[in-house]
């Protein structure tokens, strides 16, 4: 009965995440896109530099409601994305799709920065903040106070579908790939590994979300950073290739390409690849970076729209793209049996020798470590809507426990069942946007006026 459920699960993971839920996610965004920015580019060229300058602080101000800045929003949200799908996910993507599926990937990236405007938006616009100045936002507010109270049910199932989300894929799922990388590449027994992100874990998040921003402002960057050096190091020595590269990228997003083993990529499977690794690491439409920025300090919106805008952009078009151009330039994708993340790592070692050895397992843990510790703050944030204050600090210590457990025990039952209830984000997320667009077109056509007339 057990197997029966496993089977039922991961073909159930395989739906939830197919071709429909796909492309209501890309849909959505096009169309966000141009309704809310126009047809000169969309949402993504009318905000995109101005998000820049509010991520500097050029806006801010003291006494703006909230409890961390832009910068820290955005860094807060990136470090639930940025995470082993940036290492990993991205060797699967070419794998399977081929070069074409990356062309895929950076247009859906670039799509998702609509979806997530609108979600960071609406965020701030119906977050509540208590007498204590704590801030309590993200789908589930605009879904009930946007909405109505008629549309509470919705906002319950999206609240429970993110709290269980935050046990597995965001939990269970980083630190047992964690834990196994390090033990391959170092021979840490799994325990050890388990106990030092758990203890880690617990520092950080029993703080709140002013700690996890702190944290997380710091980290993020660094790694980000670090792990971007790294790349353009290993691009650097095959520089000759990259306009030769690019141009195969493009060819082979709109015909059939060979790929390792002989096998053959075809059109249809570089799209579905490149745009549903996408989709599911860069979380637009889920609504759960949507959480992070809420808490920002503003009093304007659009303001946190903007800023969240570039989170696919950093995330997706960025750092995914830069993977990749490490596993094509040095041609491991087509000489490699290996996949994932010893992928990347093999191909980080082609180039300079126990490079890839030693780099790719600690940023990998790095970028697990980020994923978690935010998505703490997002299972949190259910559980608050849910029960109020008395069912955080449990919520918090079982998080803890999990993430341990997550190190020594993979149950994949328990991961697909995680990744369905994550994919079950996206229908109310979306059904909410779209009901919400008049507030959506309001909020922006009355910003950017301001904007243009140097009202701020």
């Amino acid at each position: 009965m057990l197997i029966q459920l496993e089977n039922f699960l991961s073909v159930a993971v395989d739906y939830v995440w197919g071709l429909p839920t796909i492309f209501l996610l890309v849909l959505s965004g096009i169309c966000l896109s141009f309704i809310l920015g126009g047809l000169k580019g969309g949402i993504q060229a009318k905000a995109f530099f101005h998000g820049i300058q509010v991520v500097r602080g050029k806006f801010d101000k003291e006494d703006d409601p909230g409890q961390i800045t832009h910068f820290q929003a955005l860094m807060t949200a990136l470090s639930a994305t940025i995470g082993l799908g940036n290492i990993g996910i991205v060797a699967i993507i070419i794998k399977y799709g081929g070069p074409g599926a990356i062309f895929w990937m950076i247009v859906a990236g670039i799509i998702g920065m609509a979806t997530k405007y609108a979600e960071s938006t609406l965020a701030i616009l119906f977050r509540k903040i208590d007498k204590n100045g704590v801030v309590h936002g993200g789908p589930m507010y605009y879904m009930e106070y946007g909405l109505g109270k008629q549309c509470k049910p919705m906002a319950k199932f999206y609240v429970v579908s993110i709290a269980i989300g935050s046990f597995g894929i965001a939990n269970m799922f980083q630190t047992n790939q964690s834990a196994e990388i390090l033990n391959q590449s170092f021979n840490i027994p799994h325990i050890a590994t388990g106990l030092v992100m758990m203890i880690l874990a617990a520092i950080v998040i029993i703080g709140g979300i002013k700690r996890i921003a702190k944290v997380t402002s710091i980290l993020v960057p660094l790694m980000a950073v670090t792990y971007i050096i790294g790349c353009l190091i290993i691009i650097s020595y095959h520089y000759e290739k990259i306009p030769e590269l690019i141009t195969t990228i493009v060819t082979s997003a709109f015909t059939d390409t060979g790929i390792a083993g002989g096998a053959v990529a075809t059109m249809h499977m570089a799209i579905l690849q490149g745009v549903k690794r996408a989709c599911f690491s860069n979380e637009a439409g889920l609504g759960s970076a949507a959480i992070a920025h809420s808490a920002a300090s503003t009093k304007e919106p659009v303001r946190e729209g903007v800023v969240a805008l570039l989170g696919p952009f950093i995330d997706t078009v960025t750092i995914c793209t830069l993977t990749s151009l490490v596993i094509l330039t040095t041609g491991v994708w087509e000489t490699s049996p290996l996949i994932g993340v010893p992928l990347t790592a093999a191909a980080f070692d082609s180039v300079i020798s126990g490079f890839g050895h030693y780099f790719i397992p600690i940023a990998a843990t790095l970028f697990a470590f980020s994923t978690l510790i935010s998505w703490s703050y997002y299972g949190e944030t259910a559980i608050y809507y849910l029960t109020g204050k008395k069912g955080i600090l449990p919520f918090k210590v079982v998080f803890c426990v999990v993430a341990l457990l997550g190190s020594i025990w993979k149950v994949q039952a328990v991961l697909d069942f995680s990744d369905i209830m994550t994919g079950m984000m996206v229908f109310p997320n979306l059904i909410a946007i779209w009901l919400l667009l008049p507030h959506l077109k309001k909020q922006t056509k009355r910003y950017f006026e301001k904007l243009d007339n140097g009202e701020f």
